[in-house]
């Protein structure tokens, strides 16, 4: 298995920020409009567009434009990924790097 670990490593970024965690739960529930989003937040529209620029950047949410509203989703299929990513990399696997490691003879 040839894993991009730079790509989760731009994802896993992305997510260690607390408002971008609870933003990824909101939209676990469905698309929702930037201003419902600034429902749960006590920041400006400024700082939620910074955030929502970060995710999208990594490919976890997407945008959909409609009139002057923004409306947001999560990629189901990068988040899928994601998680099997993770599932993975905790894993103990057929396919695992660890196989093609050498044990040490150090003794």
């Amino acid at each position: 298995m040839n894993l991009d670990y730079e790509l989760y490593a731009k994802i896993f970024k992305a997510l260690s920020d607390q408002n971008r965690l609870k933003i990824i739960d909101i939209l676990s529930c469905g698309e929702k409009c930037a201003c419902d989003l600034l429902e749960h937040f006590e920041f400006t529209q400024p700082t939620l567009s910074h955030h929502m620029k970060i995710l999208m950047e990594c490919g976890i949410v997407h945008c959909r434009k409609e009139g002057l509203w923004s409306y947001y989703s999560l990629n189901s299929n990068k988040c899928n990924k994601l998680s099997l990513f993770l599932m993975n990399l905790i894993t103990d696997t057929d396919d695992c790097i660890c196989k093609d490691i050498k044990k040490c003879e150090c003794k």
